[in-house]
């Protein structure tokens, strides 16, 4: 069966406490839609406590259990309720993927004095000055939990660098006495070792330990079968290849992985492949962004030649591709949302194509009440066709027009998609003797259908920046009816 992948949440979620028992909800419909697995977001305790999404770690072994940071339940919901949500998406034979960030740790609760060195921002190989004197917010003894599943106590000996001097009130950021950043890591910006708050230092042995005994305690309590890996250009490629190898060996033995790893250098993607040893799968930012530019500017753009030269096309193994997330949507700092009369093509291309492991984002499925974005249209039944009649051969027919693609995926329940990306409808001509007297659907405009000749001939269209999906009128009807169980 085809992969599917849901990350499950977007940036401006509602701060009730409910995903998780929105995620249990619709477990049994996301698995008649087709998903085979979700990405749910970090379960564990961020600074903000209720208010945070994730991404803001303060502690992984708070799952929603302590009353701390202002609340007991994390914006997400308790521990219990994760428990559940996860359980029940098992049961509906959907995989679950954990948002796993190890790289920096915010809202300390004891300040340290040591001595640190200012840094240039814009290269972190450069220092700005000499040691001095510095109050950081560092160390984490998470009094709340009472070192229940842990005693490890965080201290500024287990970091890097951080942002803020307490002494000074200013954000510089800062490497502490003695410390180094880590070598294999992008050198963006000189060395793109740190990203926010204290810094993670993997070059210290009993850091690493912990790290490893937080996996397997999490791996079992969880039951994931799988991880999604936060901002891993940060983060020295060797590490993963053995913690991932660990953390097979416990709970459920995941045995899926996806990095990000955010760059728009196909190269650097297949370098950090290699480095880890392939232990990942990497999200094809590079075809992120060359879907986002598409939909800005079509007029220069060959949609023939999408996938040319991004992770999808050179190493599609190991490519996870997507069309937005959490960190593209409006407002958010890598924002570069694909325009939406771009998205049904963009999904099109992601799911009705040859593309292994494929992420829909959920401001895209269930839209985004912040900014009034509504559900891309035809979304779900893509996600349909891809579980129920999607075959392995692809036959292309496309011409010389570069605003024009046009495809077959060829099995017993043949689909056709053609699409336009400028102000003129195409027309292209499908011929294959497995389409022979049969008639088609246009799921756009369904009293618009198309029947081949006894030859396999027929001329398919689509309206000027538009995708229109062709299945057989007996496809149709069931797809129909199973649209007509997730609706209602």
């Amino acid at each position: 069966m085809k992969q599917t992948f849901m990350q499950f949440f977007e940036w401006y979620l509602p701060s009730d406490h409910s995903l998780w028992k929105k995620v249990s909800d619709e477990a049994e419909k996301l698995a008649l839609n087709g998903f085979t697995s979700l990405w749910l977001p970090p379960a564990y305790k961020g600074q903000a406590g209720k208010e945070d999404v994730g991404y803001g770690v303060y502690d992984m072994y708070d799952l929603g259990e302590f009353l701390s940071k202002g609340s007991v339940e994390t914006k997400y919901g308790t521990i219990d309720e994760y428990r559940q949500c996860v359980n029940d998406l098992q049961s509906q034979k959907i995989g679950v993927l954990g948002d796993i960030v190890f790289n920096h740790r915010m809202g300390a609760d004891e300040a340290e004095n040591i001595k640190a060195t200012n840094v240039n921002p814009s290269n972190r190989l450069e220092n700005t000055g000499e040691l001095y004197d510095v109050k950081v917010w560092t160390k984490y003894t998470f009094p709340e939990r009472h070192q229940k599943y842990s005693d490890f106590v965080w201290t500024w000996h287990h970091f890097t660098g951080t942002d803020y001097n307490e002494n000074n009130q200013q954000n510089d950021l800062m490497i502490f006495e003695g410390k180094e950043w880590s070598e294999h890591v992008s050198k963006e910006q000189g060395n793109f070792d740190f990203i926010m708050g204290d810094d993670v230092d993997f070059s210290v042995p009993e850091v690493v330990d912990e790290l490893y005994r937080w996996g397997i305690w999490y791996t079992e309590i969880s039951g994931v079968n799988g991880f999604r890996l936060d901002a891993i250009k940060s983060i020295d490629a060797r590490f993963f290849t053995g913690w991932l190898k660990k953390m097979a060996e416990y709970g459920n033995h995941p045995d899926f992985a996806v990095g990000e790893y955010w760059t728009s250098d196909t190269q650097e993607l297949i370098q950090y492949l290699r480095d880890s040893g392939h232990c990942m799968k990497l999200f094809d930012v590079p075809l992120h962004y060359r879907l986002c530019k598409i939909s800005e500017d079509p007029r220069n753009a060959d949609i023939r030649n999408v996938f040319e030269g991004t992770l999808s096309d050179i190493e599609p193994e190991f490519s996870a591709p997507f069309s937005d997330n959490h960190d593209t949507q409006p407002s958010q700092a890598l924002e570069s949302w694909v325009h939406e009369w771009f998205k049904p093509l963009s999904y099109a291309l992601l799911l009705l194509r040859d593309c292994h492991y494929p992420f829909v984002f959920y401001g895209d499925y269930y839209g985004i009440e912040r900014d009034q974005i509504a559900p891309v249209p035809l979304l779900k039944e893509m996600v349909w066709i891809r579980k129920n009649l999607l075959g392995d051969g692809i036959v292309d027919f496309n011409d010389d027009d570069p605003k024009k693609a046009c495809w077959l995926v060829c099995s017993d329940n043949p689909v056709i998609v053609i699409m336009s990306i400028d102000d003129e409808w195409k027309q292209s001509e499908v011929c294959d003797l497995s389409l022979a007297n049969r008639t088609f659907v246009d799921l756009n405009t369904p009293d618009h259908t198309v029947t081949a000749d006894e030859t396999g001939k027929a001329q398919f269209n689509c309206l000027s920046k538009s995708c229109t999906v062709y299945i057989t009128q007996e496809d149709y009807q069931t797809l129909q009816n199973e649209m007509s169980r997730l609706n209602g």
